[in-house]
């Protein structure tokens, strides 16, 4: 998946707020240039949109600068926001071409019908997305993890999933993902086992 924004190059001594009464969403471009950035502008209303349909350290955005004669592939590499209201603060892209494996955070998507599940049983994810190393141009949308196999009792380790071509983990392979796990079955009257026996006990004093 990829998408596409349009930026221009900040005027200098521009301030963040002024910018963003005009319409304006302050950014950065990191990596066209090794450790060198350019303080960009872009649309708000353009940003949001963008932000519909791209996942932060996930998709491809076609970047074009005009004024400054670019055009290149760039990750979001973060989204800064209101803590509550969402508004959006800042924006920061990081340009892919020329460095080789990228580790970004892919999304788990679970296919099947999990027997443990069919019978009762709870799938736990833990993780709802892992973070691998690959190529730019074979970031996958989400991994895909068939759970057809996985019984109550079963689980399954990072390392465990298959992943596509070209693509590493990055991180512990022992780290628990998903997991399915037998239900909590209450008394008869609703009561936890431990309920019930505190319940006998009193009984028990009262009769003394």
């Amino acid at each position: 998946m990829s998408t596409r924004i349009e930026c221009q190059k900040r005027p200098e001594n521009s301030k963040p707020r002024a910018l963003r009464r005009e319409g304006l969403l302050p950014a950065a471009l990191y990596g066209h240039k090794g450790t060198e950035s350019i303080s960009l502008t872009v649309k708000t209303k353009d940003a949001e949109t963008l932000l519909k349909g791209a996942k932060i350290n996930n998709t491809l955005v076609d970047v074009s600068i005009p004024d400054l004669s670019w055009k290149g592939q760039a990750l979001i590499r973060e989204v800064q926001s209101h803590p509550w209201k969402r508004t959006l603060y800042h924006l920061s892209f990081f340009a892919v071409a020329g460095h080789g494996n990228l580790e970004v955070q892919v999304p788990i998507a679970l296919s099947g019908m999990s027997p443990g599940v069919k019978a009762g049983g709870v799938m736990e994810q833990i993780a709802n997305e892992l973070t691998v190393e690959c190529l730019p141009g074979r970031i996958p949308e989400a991994i895909e993890i068939d759970i057809s196999n996985m019984d109550i009792g079963a689980s399954m380790n990072a390392g465990e999933i298959v992943l596509p071509q070209g693509v590493a983990l990055v991180g512990e392979p022992d780290i628990t993902v998903l997991s399915v796990v037998a239900p909590t079955v209450p008394s008869a009257e609703g009561e936890t086992a431990e309920e019930g026996e505190l319940g006998e006990d009193a009984a028990v004093e009262e009769t003394v």
